[in-house]
């Protein structure tokens, strides 16, 4: 396991809500980054740790190869791959993503 693999699986299993993105919290540098931190706040998430891929081409890479996930942004809560923007927007309208984030 690479330096970056390493990294990657101590933060997503040392944190409990954790998303790989384009930008930051309060600068989303894409679309589907912000509408992810924005279905993460309406769930209740607190104490959110954000990844900007955009800062280290071998994170942006090695969060893909991780999740084996070909897209960016990626949610992890409690260790375990979530997935993008999409999925998260499906789990929110049946209500799956409040009940995980506040499990």
């Amino acid at each position: 396991m690479s330096d970056v693999q390493s990294w990657i699986k101590e933060t997503v299993t040392q944190n409990p809500v954790v998303l790989f993105m384009k930008g930051t919290a309060q600068f989303p540098q894409c679309g589907f980054s912000g509408k992810a931190i924005q279905l993460l706040k309406a769930s209740g998430a607190e104490n959110i740790v954000t990844v900007n891929v955009l800062e280290s081409p071998d994170v942006r890479q090695g969060i893909k190869e991780y999740s084996n996930w070909p897209t960016i942004p990626q949610l992890y809560v409690k260790g375990e791959f979530i997935g993008g923007s999409d999925i998260m927007n499906e789990m929110y309208s049946s209500g799956e993503l409040q009940t995980l984030i506040k499990g």
